[in-house]
């Protein structure tokens, strides 16, 4: 899973996926993040910028899920 890539998750990769992709995807973001707070608690985080990354990864999926749910954006696999 993509969950321990460094990089940032991209709107325009996001766009291509389903639903529930993206509802899997965002709690394998929330598991990380959660891990990640841990590792930063107990002094073991050495990039601790991670934790920022990470919760804007979480609320890009949270701002794609919301737009497919109102409407204003199609899932993958939705009739144009």
């Amino acid at each position: 899973m993509a969950s321990g890539s460094a990089r940032p998750l991209k709107m325009t990769e996001l766009k291509e996926l389903s639903l529930a992709e993206l509802k899997l995807r965002l709690h394998d973001w929330q598991d990380n993040l959660e891990a990640i707070r841990f590792q930063l608690d107990s002094g073991q985080l050495p990039n601790t910028a991670r934790v920022r990354q990470i919760r804007r990864d979480i609320a890009r999926l949270r701002t794609v899920i919301r737009e497919v749910e109102l409407g204003v954006r199609k899932p993958k696999g939705a009739e144009a």
